[in-house]
């Protein structure tokens, strides 16, 4: 998969919320880099440089990452986010 070159201006920018979320769920299954990179067909440094944020990441990327991970990439709404949110933290109380 091809990627966006880093730029030093992402250096300064905060994580990318899908890629932190995905790299929470890596972390929770004590997935190493290198075991998502080799089943989702990246190198482990393209896991890394994603992670630390030295690069942008593609949707196919992040798509291939979350099938890896078990989890699905979903749009929601803006004006639905808020009830989104607040309906997934009542699931997850229980």
């Amino acid at each position: 998969m091809n990627h966006t070159t880093p730029t030093p201006e992402l250096a300064d920018k905060p994580s990318h919320p899908l890629v932190a979320a995905l790299t929470a769920v890596r972390k929770s299954r004590q997935m190493t880099q290198a075991d998502l990179a080799s089943q989702a067909g990246l190198s482990r440094m393209t896991v890394q440089r994603l992670e630390s944020n030295g690069l942008d990441p593609r949707l196919s990327t992040l798509q291939e990452m979350a099938r890896v991970l078990g989890q699905e990439l979903v749009v929601i709404p803006a004006q639905l986010h808020e009830a989104h949110e607040q309906w997934l933290q009542e699931r997850t109380a229980v």
